[in-house]
């Protein structure tokens, strides 16, 4: 430790390493078979309508001295009149003064825990949740308990609640109508705010559209200022995540208080950034939506034809409507955390499931992405991952060995 080190705060000693990021560094090579991180294939961007954004927004002195400038907190008002418009499509009724543009949706829940979270506060999440969220409220201090047993009294009762109601990150499940309404009469009785998560919920590949909370909320409260739920949309898995263009969607009295945090960290999203967003989104958006359903939905059904093949006895998985993500339960006795290297050496990455539960549990699970790779990469993947996973579950003593062979 240099001596530097010791002047950090608690929380910043506290401060981990993703483990997806951390894992991402190893797996850049060309051989890897890759189902770990959920990354949009770059191949369905549309480069075309964004090299033609960037073109139409430096084509004038005017407009490209805006795009050059400093703006305002709240974001570019024609792309918050776009998403105003796209979030009432979903059913939330809200304007452009109920839209916040973030740096990514990430900074959205960063935000949105400096708003709700001091030390020990109450964070009610499903388990397994999204690791980037328990990053993002783990800066603050909160304590952590699971959706179906809320710690409901003391310092740490539940100021927070947080859902990612569609094709979760990480184990692909949607919540149904029922259960987002329970959703919203635990967070009433809690006095809770919901941190609705909808990063992956225009991905759907299978069955009906189920509202969004924040819908849901609307039509109970009868106004988007009345609701109790803040949304966080993002444009990272449909058109673009280098953009990292997000918002936040909620009531007005929330969203001021969202801006006054996010002038004090960067002032404002990047002008030029959500400008070409804007034209981009507007040129194309449902399309590409449709587009990106397409191969996803294939490169889905080629994983779970994959797994029924060649999976062995104990395994098993989530089927997902839509998403990204399905996700394996192994045997008891397997740790994916040391199956792990084992399958990096044969050219395949997963992402052991422990990094997601707040308590560290779910040590035989494992996230598994399927938006990278294509359907022969696939079927390749999946063949060599089970025939470690079937090593494994019948000799328990390669699984001691996994982390020093």
């Amino acid at each position: 430790m240099t001596p530097l080190e010791f002047r950090l705060s608690s929380r910043a000693k506290a401060f981990k390493a993703s483990e997806i990021r951390e894992l991402l560094k190893l797996i850049g090579h060309r051989s890897m078979i890759s189902f770990a991180g959920g990354i949009p294939d770059p191949a369905l961007f549309p480069v075309a309508l964004f090299q033609h954004a960037w073109r139409h927004v430096f084509g004038g002195p005017s407009i490209a001295r805006e795009a050059l400038q400093y703006s305002t907190t709240e974001g570019y008002l024609p792309l918050r009149q776009w998403l105003a418009a796209h979030m009432n499509t979903l059913g939330v009724p809200a304007t452009p003064d109920n839209i916040l543009i973030t740096s990514g949706s990430q900074q959205g829940l960063d935000l949105i825990g400096k708003l709700l979270l001091d030390p020990e506060s109450g964070v009610v999440t499903a388990s397994p949740t999204y690791l980037g969220a328990l990053q993002s409220f783990s800066a603050y201090e909160p304590c952590f308990s699971s959706l179906d047993a809320p710690q409901l009294t003391g310092p740490a009762a539940p100021r927070l609640v947080y859902l990612v109601p569609d094709f979760a990150n990480p184990d692909g499940r949607t919540m149904s109508k029922t259960a987002r309404h329970q959703a919203l009469d635990q967070a009433k009785a809690l006095n809770a705010v919901i941190v609705e998560d909808a990063a992956y919920s225009a991905l759907r590949y299978d069955g009906e559209d189920i509202p969004a909370i924040a819908s849901l909320d609307a039509r109970l409260a009868g106004s988007i200022e009345s609701t109790r739920t803040l949304y966080c949309g993002t444009f990272s898995k449909t058109l673009s995540p280098g953009m990292r263009i997000g918002w936040v969607c909620g009531p007005t009295a929330l969203i001021r208080k969202l801006t006054l945090l996010k002038q004090g960290a960067d002032l404002h999203t990047a002008t030029t950034n959500q400008m070409v967003m804007h034209h981009v989104a507007a040129a194309c958006y449902d399309a590409q939506v449709a587009r990106t359903r397409v191969v996803y939905k294939a490169r889905r059904d080629a994983m779970l034809a994959a797994l029924a093949r060649y999976a062995p006895p104990g395994l098993k998985w989530t089927k997902p409507e839509g998403g990204m993500f399905i996700w394996l339960e192994l045997p008891d006795h397997i740790d994916a955390d040391l199956l792990l290297p084992q399958a990096l050496r044969q050219d395949i990455a997963f992402v052991p499931g422990a990094a997601f539960h707040a308590d560290g549990s779910g040590r035989n699970t494992m996230r598994l992405s399927f938006s990278l790779c294509d359907e022969a990469q696939i079927e390749v993947g999946i063949f060599k991952l089970c025939s470690l996973i079937a090593k494994a579950a019948t000799a328990r003593d390669d699984v001691l060995t996994f982390a020093s062979t």
